[in-house]
C-alpha cells in the first residue's frame, strides 16, 4: 500500500469510483475535467493504493491567504465506504501533514459539511480543530 499522485487519466479515472462517493454530482468526464483544470490553479490529487484498488483520495492544493499566511487545503479527502477503519484515511491526512511542513505551511485546512458527523469524528482525533464558520450564498 502506498500514496500516489494521479497524474494521468487512467489514474484519475481509477480514483473516480471513490471520489464519486464524496462528490456524487460528478459524472466521470466532468470530475476529470474539473480536476485537469483546477490543475492550474495548483489543486493535486493522490490516492492510496493497495494491493486490491484504490482504498482513499484527497485533493489538495498550497494556499498563501492574509488571514492565514501558506497553507495546505485539503478540498477534497475520503475513503471508500467498504474500506474504512483500516487506517487508509489516516495515512492519507498523516501524508497531507507531513506535505504541509515540508512546504513550509502554517497549517492544514479543509471544510467540512455539517451532515459529516463521522468524518468529524475522525478529524477531531486526527488533531484538527473547529476554527471558523463558512456562510455560503448561492448565485
Amino acid at each position: 500500500m502506498d500514496i500516489r499522485y494521479a497524474r494521468s487519466e487512467t489514474e484519475l479515472s481509477r480514483c473516480f469510483p471513490v471520489m464519486v462517493q464524496l462528490r456524487p454530482h460528478l459524472s466521470q468526464a466532468e470530475f476529470i475535467n474539473r480536476v485537469l483544470q483546477q490543475r492550474q490553479e495548483g489543486y493535486q490529487l493522490v490516492y492510496v493504493q493497495a494491493e486490491d484498488g484504490v482504498k482513499a483520495v484527497a485533493g489538495f492544493r498550497i494556499q498563501n491567504l492574509l488571514a492565514h499566511g501558506r497553507i495546505l487545503y485539503v478540498d477534497d479527502l475520503v475513503t471508500d465506504a467498504s474500506s474504512r477503519s483500516q487506517s487508509y484515511g489516516k495515512q492519507l491526512i498523516t501524508w497531507l501533514h507531513e506535505q504541509a511542513q515540508a512546504q513550509g505551511c502554517s497549517s492544514l485546512q479543509l471544510d467540512s459539511g455539517v451532515q459529516r458527523a463521522d468524518a468529524h469524528r475522525f478529524y477531531f482525533r486526527e488533531g484538527l480543530v473547529i476554527t471558523s464558520f463558512r456562510f455560503v450564498k448561492p448565485l
